[in-house]
């Protein structure tokens, strides 16, 4: 008989390892589907992690590319990580992307064609407290009704996406657009687009803010008493409201904070490399930032690699598509395999496998 007993303390050893076996096993799993889909499924993984980076005709567009997709997501990622440490489930990233995006983009353009150099910090403070808004419709409903922020912060993101359509056509149409849904292009406003720092990097201003909430987050949680009162949260709730935690605002903190991190990605993706506001403009960064977040162990240095690497999966999967003829959805399953098997694999942090007869009744 095969059963699982759990261990007196969880193994820091298999912890480490499971976004190692996680991603391996992951490989191994997509090769068996891209196989089933008719390719070569060692060209395939070549085509995702090695080719965006080294491929003698495309890495030079492909590199760049690499931080232009890992900003936002390593962005995202570390709002929601420090919320889920305290276990505070903020489903509803996306929402905030959108909405942080749409207000961003509307402080902006109501200051049309202005050159002034504040028009870009306003964009950026408005999309910051537009996700922050979205974020504590959640946190205000969970702390004054006990609703579930999970189930409430991700309906919300279906109300950010009706929302998107209707500014797209409506209130933030282009008046010069002939008709066509969508904003202006902010890459044709100096004053409000993000343009990239150095040319040929891909780095932009939501490049630099995504490495700078890393910094915040590892001092936060490392040298800070909010940092520990983070930590403790979710490790002994009840330890932590003996010592003088109010869960309440915790709740408002924490999910203030992702929604305001998420709100600021959407602002610079839509002033950069989207360029303006469209019923397509979200891409679902929201929703992979929380894989990435697990993959990287809700630690700030593991969640920029991790972003990084989900990023990668991001350039090769379009190298895939346009190479092999992949569907999108088999590369969109082949990164939902990650969070599986990562999950999958931390039922062995804390249980190990015993093999033997069970106990009589």
């Amino acid at each position: 008989m095969i059963r699982l007993e759990k261990r007196p303390q969880p193994s820091r050893l298999i912890s480490a390892l499971t976004p190692v076996i996680a991603v391996l096993l992951t490989m191994i799993v997509g090769g068996i589907l891209f196989a089933a889909l008719g390719a070569n499924p060692f060209e395939a993984i070549r085509t995702l992690f090695w080719d965006p980076l080294f491929h003698p005709q495309f890495a030079a567009y492909s590199r760049p590319q690499l931080l232009v997709k890992a900003g936002p997501l390593i962005l995202i990622a570390i709002g929601l990580s420090i919320g889920f440490r305290a276990g505070i489930w903020n489903i509803g990233a996306e929402g905030q992307y959108i909405m942080g995006a749409i207000c961003g983009a509307g402080a902006g353009l109501a200051f049309y064609p202005s050159e002034s150099p504040l028009i870009f910090p306003l964009m950026i403070l408005a999309g910051a407290l537009g996700g922050w808004a979205w974020g504590m419709i959640p946190a205000i409903l969970k702390t004054r009704l006990g609703t579930n922020e999970i189930l409430v912060s991700l309906m919300l993101v279906y109300v950010a996406e009706t929302l998107l359509g209707s500014v797209s056509t409506g209130l933030l149409r282009n008046p010069e657009g002939m008709g066509f849904p969508g904003s202006r292009n902010f890459k044709q406003w100096d004053a409000a687009h993000n343009a990239e720092i150095v040319s040929n990097t891909g780095a932009h201003w939501g490049v630099i803010a995504a490495f700078i909430a890393v910094i915040f987050a590892y001092v936060l949680l490392s040298r800070h008493i909010l940092g520990y009162q983070v930590r403790l949260t979710g490790e002994a709730p009840r330890a932590a409201r003996f010592s003088g935690v109010k869960p309440a605002r915790m709740v408002l903190f924490c999910l203030g904070l992702s929604g305001a991190l998420a709100g600021t990605a959407g602002m610079f993706e839509v002033t950069g490399p989207a360029g303006q506001i469209s019923i397509d403009f979200n891409s679902g960064y929201g929703f992979t930032a929380i894989i990435v977040a697990f993959l990287g162990r809700l630690n700030p240095i593991g969640i920029l690699l991790a972003g990084l690497l989900m990023a990668l999966t991001y350039i090769g999967g379009e190298l895939a598509q346009l190479m092999l003829g992949l569907p999108a959805a088999a590369i969109q399953l082949f990164q939902g395999m990650l969070l599986f098997f990562l999950l999958a694999m931390d039922v062995f942090t804390n249980f190990r496998i015993r093999i033997g007869q069970g106990t009589k009744a």
